[in-house]
């Protein structure tokens, strides 16, 4: 079995071709650490969750929890036989290893700031080191592109879609997924005045000093209609965040989807609240105790909704028929 540097000197290999300087292969590895948590350096601070091992775990649990809701759909988008497919932020690049092995034929791409993907993937995927942000510089366009849990992660989000547009080829399809960064209820049985409520308040305002709209999944269908694209779909999955539901799939939903949220809090919060919000750790820690309690709060109804957003570019014009 391969040790760590073994492994991040193949990595590094791997990525060099891809890299704006020849120092990111170098570099990408120096990760930052920050109240106790491990964050990328390439671009650091640019996004505001960790990338350690806790949180891969965590990432690889909401790919599971996000097939429990679709009952295993990898997309909605109406794809067929597709050539190249583009994964935008890919995280630890589960989906695409998946989609990958799903499309054999297909020429996977999978980008994201941090290197924490595997090595050992299919033969039609490849990770790259690269920023959604910036400007793209793909030689070739896709058929498919794909947004997965952004939220908090864009400042730009017309201009993200532009690219999309920009980089797809003609009839190709755009799906953008994410849950509401937003607990809700039905009942009101949530306290104005609870932890859970000043929670995601505060983190709110955070994302949002920080340039960034954390809870952005109810505004994606709007901006992928302005954006160009046709057919557009917007599905929406109410999703429980404890086990509060009768209902037993549902109640087993919920169980997953509150470990997801309990690990999520931590990894949402800290940079945001320290950062930007100015708070001590120990606040933070204070006030995520609370939140949690009241998530693990039986009488509290608590759910939030899975949004899924897919559309078409447009294909090109039938060519008229020859004349003899």
């Amino acid at each position: 079995m391969a040790n760590d540097d073994d492994v991040d000197s193949a990595y590094a290999e791997s990525i060099g071709a891809y890299s704006e300087s020849t120092s990111l292969a170098s570099t990408v590895f120096n990760y930052e650490y920050e109240n106790g948590r491990r964050y990328h350096s390439y671009k650091a601070g640019q996004y505001f969750a960790p990338n350690d091992e806790q949180e891969q775990e965590r990432l690889d649990l909401l790919h599971h929890v996000q097939s429990m809701v679709l009952g295993g759909e990898l997309h909605k988008a109406p794809i067929q036989e597709p050539q190249r497919i583009l994964d935008i932020g890919t995280g630890t690049g589960i989906w695409a290893i998946q989609v990958a092995d799903t499309y054999p034929m297909a020429e996977v791409v999978a980008t994201d700031l941090s290197p924490i993907q595997p090595t050992w993937v299919p033969p039609n995927l490849q990770f790259m080191i690269d920023d959604g942000e910036a400007d793209w510089t793909f030689e070739r366009n896709f058929d498919f592109i794909r947004l997965g849990h952004m939220g908090g992660s864009i400042a730009d989000w017309k201009k993200l879609f532009r690219q999309c547009m920009d980089n797809l080829k003609p009839g190709g399809w755009l799906e953008v997924i994410d849950f509401e960064a937003w607990g809700s209820t039905d009942d009101n049985s949530l306290p104005e005045d609870s932890s859970w409520h000043t929670w995601q308040t505060e983190l709110s305002n955070a994302a949002e000093k920080f340039g960034r709209i954390m809870n952005i999944s109810p505004q994606i269908k709007g901006m992928v209609d302005e954006a160009g694209f046709q057919n557009v779909e917007h599905v929406i999955y109410k999703v429980p965040l404890s086990t509060w539901p009768k209902d037993q799939r549902l109640k087993n939903l919920g169980a997953y989807m509150n470990l997801l949220m309990t690990e999520a809090m931590q990894a949402y919060s800290l940079a945001l609240f320290t950062r930007v919000l100015g708070w001590e750790q120990a606040e933070v820690e204070v006030l995520l105790a609370g939140a949690r309690k009241d998530l693990n709060n039986p009488r509290h109804h608590l759910y939030t909704r899975l949004h899924i957003v897919y559309g078409r570019k447009a294909p090109l014009p039938p060519s008229p028929d020859r004349q003899e």
